[in-house]
């Protein structure tokens, strides 16, 4: 098994953007979605991250334009962003993507979540979007607006119900370029047998090769995002790095 490097692709209102640990109105714009997605493609991405921020908070979509982009790709995409029901997880797997990331509706319908794992299998990823601090371990929903639960709890359940694969978040690193937070996914991925792919906080080459090393323990992957736009270091680096 290779570990696998997923290039964010966010998009707001129609652009590629980058949010600060997830907050709703801190988006930095990056342009046109599908030449950034291109980049990553020609610079050596197997997998595309391709989120629709607007679905994820519930204030629209962009649903036509990510099929578009999805079409237009030659690499696997994971799709996240708003599917919490039958009609938007139809549409989201019609777009052709690889496979789908499911958030809100795991954590607040799991009887759905559990038909939905049943049917598609590894076609059906969850998000596991993590806030630590005097509570514990909790989950954050509805684009990190509500609770969402017990993170061990929750994630018994997603494993009693076949789930195949985690995407584990720390909201407070994300966007932050303040590194992963290693002993969250060292503790997701001896909690499940399931696969885990990282996300959130990476800054250097550095913190890349750390999570790769994770990779027997269960570590597929790491979602990057604001330091490759950032140009903290590019992709054709960090493949290299991680595949060494």
């Amino acid at each position: 098994m290779t570990f696998t490097l997923l290039p964010a692709v966010d998009v707001a209102d129609g652009q590629a953007v980058r949010l600060v640990q997830g907050a709703a109105g801190t988006e930095t714009s990056y342009g046109d979605p599908l030449q950034a997605a291109l980049a990553w493609q020609r610079a050596g991405a197997e997998w595309i991250h391709l989120v629709d921020l607007d679905a994820a908070f519930g204030r629209g979509s962009n649903r036509e334009l990510l099929a578009e982009v999805i079409a237009k790709l030659d690499v696997d995409v994971e799709l996240s962003g708003g599917i919490r029901d039958d009609d938007s997880l139809r549409a989201a797997l019609d777009t052709g993507c690889a496979r789908v990331n499911l958030g809100t509706a795991a954590l607040e319908d799991p009887e759905w979540t559990a038909r939905v794992v049943a049917e598609h299998g590894s076609r059906v990823a969850v998000g596991l979007d993590v806030r630590i601090g005097e509570q514990g371990h909790r989950l954050a929903a509805r684009g990190w607006t509500r609770d969402g639960g017990d993170l061990w709890q929750v994630l018994d359940r997603l494993d009693a119900a076949g789930c195949c694969r985690y995407v584990v978040t720390d909201v407070s690193k994300d966007g932050t370029l303040g590194g992963p937070n290693l002993s969250l996914l060292r503790a997701v991925c001896d909690h499940t047998s399931a696969p885990v792919v990282a996300s959130g906080g990476i800054s250097t080459v550095d913190d890349l090769v750390a999570l790769a090393e994770l990779e027997p323990s269960g570590l597929e992957g790491s979602i990057v995002g604001k330091a490759l736009y950032a140009g903290n270091f590019t992709l054709a680096e960090a493949l290299e790095a991680v595949r060494g």
